[in-house]
């Protein structure tokens, strides 16, 4: 299997994305934001996290214009998998690609912990490997984390089962760091190939680390 990591000005987690997916058996290439293209043999494309562009504006706002955008875009429109993580997710919004927005914080703090998870709908190939109702322990570091989106998209997304993770405590009632609209920590398109998340599933995959859930949630793609 071939991951595809994409490269801003400002991406920070790139490196430790590509040891994630090559811990589990896949290939990787990192790709500059200049690139006009995405390779052929691609089978996932990661939008990794950091400060794109210094998260000048609005995160993810100046990334969205990025060359390579363009051909993440008609990659996605072909049915490839992308995957948003952090500030990928926040691109991903801004690209409209992904449905909602990211603000910031309600606290108005950058939160940097690990936080855990409650997965809401597995039917997907990126939680497959998890059970609806799950509760997972994976580090959360935004500051642009609090996830916003009107009623008529919320009540959207609850009709198509977009909504993948919500922020919990250890038995799965809510707990909210950031102010997200219900609690949520992660959503898909409706033709569920594109997802995108706050919390770092490639910074969770050694217990030595405080946490190896995020190969349950990873190793999902592989399967592909």
């Amino acid at each position: 299997m071939k991951v595809s990591i994409l490269q801003f000005p400002g991406t920070n987690c790139e490196y430790d994305t590509q040891h994630a997916f090559e811990a589990l058996g896949a290939s990787t290439e990192i790709i500059w934001h200049k690139s006009e293209s995405i390779p052929s043999d691609t089978s996932l494309l990661v939008v990794a996290g950091g400060f794109s562009y210094g998260d000048y504006l609005r995160s993810g706002a100046i990334a969205q214009f990025s060359p390579v955008m363009k051909a993440v875009k008609d990659y996605a429109d072909r049915g490839g998998k992308v995957l948003g993580i952090c500030n990928g997710f926040q691109v991903l919004t801004e690209a409209g690609m992904l449905p909602g927005a990211l603000k910031r914080n309600e606290s108005l703090h950058f939160i940097s912990k690990h936080h855990t998870l409650k997965v809401e709908n597995s039917d997907n190939i990126f939680l497959e490997n998890l059970h609806n109702g799950d509760v997972v322990n994976i580090p959360i570091a935004h500051h642009d984390g609090n996830y916003f989106i009107d009623d008529a998209g919320l009540a959207k997304l609850k009709a198509n089962n977009q909504i993948l993770l919500t922020y919990s405590d250890a038995e799965g009632n809510v707990q909210n760091p950031n102010g997200s609209v219900d609690s949520i920590a992660g959503v898909c398109n409706k033709e569920k190939n594109v997802f995108g998340l706050m919390p770092h599933p490639e910074r969770a995959m050694e217990s030595i680390l405080g946490s190896d859930d995020g190969v349950k949630m990873l190793k999902g793609f592989l399967a592909s």
